[in-house]
């Protein structure tokens, strides 16, 4: 993938020891109006735009929008279920190519570096911070995406801590909500001095520590 994560419609993903695929990402204009309001989520955050925005950036009409998309929590509903089919998808991708633990971890934090690298964040990042406002329905899809990475980063900790490529001290998936969070709070300071070489070098730091 490129510097941003550029969805594409993609089979369901399961990847091991992970839970329920999700459902294939719509397309036409339903896609459309998901990949504008990504890209708003990303660089305004959930409530930082509205229809208005997206109807003006596709030249829609909002009835349209609310053809597609009754509601803004049922669009930001099916952006999380999107953006966590192709997070997933990479992540595949990774244990597909990669054997060694180190180095999934490394193409792991590099998912973010390229995100960052378009002057992007995190999607579930962004709704985090935004916890307290977003409706129930969004609440509970940010954390399974959140859930299916701690998943698969507590089952790459655990394959590097059984062939000694890993060292660490306590559970893995302590080991793993720390990266998440590390990872996550690093994209925020560095988007603010708008330098990718900033979260790179913390993200090195901390994989070092590993």
């Amino acid at each position: 993938m490129q510097a941003v994560l550029t969805w594409r419609r993609c089979r369901p993903v399961q990847i091991k020891g992970m839970g329920m695929p999700r459902k294939p990402t719509p397309t036409g204009t339903a896609e459309r109006i998901l990949g504008a309001a990504e890209r708003l989520v990303q660089t305004r955050g959930f409530n930082g735009f509205s229809y208005a925005d997206i109807a003006s950036a596709l030249a829609l009409t909002k009835a349209s929008l609310h053809y597609h998309f009754p509601t803004k929590a049922e669009l930001g509903r099916q952006l999380i279920t999107r953006y966590e089919t192709t997070f997933l998808a990479m992540l595949a991708d990774i244990d597909r190519a990669v054997r060694e633990p180190r180095e999934k971890l490394r193409r792991y934090a590099k998912i973010y570096a390229d995100v960052l690298s378009s002057n992007r964040m995190c999607l579930c990042g962004m709704l985090a911070a935004e916890y307290a406002t977003l409706p129930k329905p969004m609440k509970d899809e940010m954390r399974h995406f959140f859930d299916e990475n701690e998943r698969w980063l507590t089952r790459v900790l655990d394959e590097g801590r059984a062939t000694g490529s890993l060292r660490f001290s306590g559970a893995s998936l302590e080991a793993a909500r720390a990266i998440i969070g590390a990872l996550e709070g690093a994209m925020m300071l560095a988007r603010s001095y708008g330098e990718v070489a900033r979260f790179e070098a913390a993200a090195d730091r901390l994989l070092a520590e590993f």
